[in-house]
């Protein structure tokens, strides 16, 4: 699977299921065992490891940045495209000769990919010990002491109720500015292509007063950026068991950004179906509702919308983007997922996706062929019978076109000032700082006296495709 994501600094937040996985850090609280998680795929499964992190320090486990120190290995697994599998296959296998060494090793699958083939993996990995759903890991302490006995571990039941809303997650990779929020799981958008509500199960929002708390927390703890995330965050809803008022994401969004004007709150993954003008004009009300909208497209033609069960149509879609444009400013960063390649889509369908692309000059994308998945609608009904190498040639394409729109987009912030809060050291140069404007573009300036969590403002005076550079002017 080739997949294109167009800015490189980012992913020290969260990769992507085509990115090295991110890992636990070295903890030492004097604990007499040994944690390591490795998390693969979306910022939802990182959130979800930061929670197990906090349930297993509370069953008298620290964490180890070294696999080879751990009495506990977790692979955190992503299901969402047949790469991401086949990566942690490949990761299984090496594990392999450390389990042979280290008998008394626990090596677990957690996530999506646990959930999708739930016992195939004991039956298949004999290195595996146990498999255990997104909605089970409050369980994970009993389901050890059952490995500790001798037996091998499952539970991968889907709750309808789980959303682990009182937990403080421990956080992990940190750099103390930035923070992910878990605001809802599960999803009800049954987009035919996707494994999501199998893996994750129905939606189900978090309570406004517990987000609320988290996010007050983090900021006197240092953090100034938070990311609300949910697999769908427009449909948001909760209201408390007395039935007073119905939070919405709009009203969510906005309780968040009044925690602190200088905590900056962002937020993913919004659905063309859903955002709402409410949203967008809470954004407008807010300076420190960042000026970014994730709005995946998935493709620019409206017959394979149809076939993925997207629930609108091109037009709907431009429609939502030109009320963003309307009432936010074209300067408002868009980024997309696009695939290429899905069942039946012809040479023309696939021009509208470029054309797509052009038209709505996307600051980022995340861009994939069509990996079929088994036991989706698409896999039940439709036939994958696009070639391959079809597929690669028209990732290609919208790869070239959006490097395009992307350096286009950046060279409109050349000759701005923007305000940038610092979030570490740029993987350029140790003398040099990186951290991300409103429209979500990353910056590298020179360090000089600052520090993480700073906000300064950055004369903008070149850029590449994937980022921005300049000087810091008062």
């Amino acid at each position: 699977m080739t997949q294109l994501v167009a800015d490189l600094d980012v992913l020290q937040q969260a990769p992507s299921s085509d990115q090295a996985p991110l890992t636990t850090p070295e903890s030492n609280t004097g604990k007499k065992r040994k944690l390591y998680i490795e998390s693969y795929g979306c910022q939802m499964n990182f959130s979800d490891s930061e929670i197990v992190a906090s349930i297993m320090a509370e069953s008298g486990f620290d964490t180890t940045d070294k696999a080879e120190k751990a009495d506990l290995i977790f692979l955190n697994t992503c299901a969402i495209r047949e790469n991401a599998e086949q990566k942690i296959r490949h990761r299984l296998n090496h594990l392999r000769g450390m389990k042979n060494r280290k008998p008394n090793l626990v090596i677990g699958v957690l996530g999506c990919m646990a959930e999708r083939l739930k016992t195939k993996l004991l039956e298949e990995e004999k290195m595996v010990d146990m498999v255990v759903g997104p909605d089970a890991y409050r369980d994970l302490p009993n389901l050890i002491d059952k490995v500790d006995e001798g037996d091998k571990a499952v539970n991968v039941f889907l709750s309808k109720e789980e959303t682990y809303g009182e937990i403080t997650p421990v956080r992990l990779n940190t750099n103390g500015v930035t923070a992910f929020i878990s605001i809802m799981r599960g999803c009800d958008n049954m987009c035919s292509f996707c494994v999501v509500p199998y893996t994750r199960g129905r939606e189900r929002s978090r309570d406004a007063e517990s987000i609320i708390a988290e996010a007050k927390d983090l900021f006197s703890k240092g953090y100034r950026e938070v990311t609300l995330l949910g697999q769908n965050v427009d449909s948001y809803k909760w209201s408390s068991k007395e039935g007073a008022e119905v939070i919405t994401f709009a009203h969510l969004l906005e309780m968040v950004a009044l925690v602190d004007p200088d905590l900056r709150v962002r937020f993913s993954t919004s659905h063309p179906k859903d955002i709402t003008d409410e949203v967008l004009y809470t954004m407008k009300r807010h300076a420190n509702i960042c000026n970014y909208i994730h709005l995946p497209a998935q493709s620019g033609n409206s017959r394979i919308l149809k076939l993925m069960n997207r629930t609108y149509d091109r037009e709907w879609y431009m429609g939502r983007v030109r009320a963003i444009q309307e009432i936010l400013g074209k300067d408002c960063g868009i980024s997309t997922d696009m695939i290429v390649g899905f069942c039946s889509e012809t040479e023309e369908e696939h021009q509208e996706s470029v054309d797509l692309i052009r038209e709505v000059d996307y600051d980022y994308g995340y861009l994939f062929a069509y990996s079929e998945r088994p036991n989706t609608p698409a896999a039940k009904k439709l036939k994958d019978d696009i070639p391959e190498e079809t597929k690669q040639r028209r990732l290609a394409e919208i790869i070239k076109v959006h490097r395009e729109s992307s350096l286009r987009r950046n060279l409109n912030h050349v000759g701005k000032v923007h305000r940038v809060l610092v979030e570490g050291t740029s993987k350029r140069s140790q003398e040099q700082l990186f951290g991300r404007n409103d429209q979500n573009a990353v910056v590298i300036f020179d360090k000089g006296n600052l520090l993480k969590g700073q906000y300064v403002n950055v004369l903008v005076t070149s850029c590449t495709g994937g980022t921005l550079l300049g000087e810091v002017v008062n």
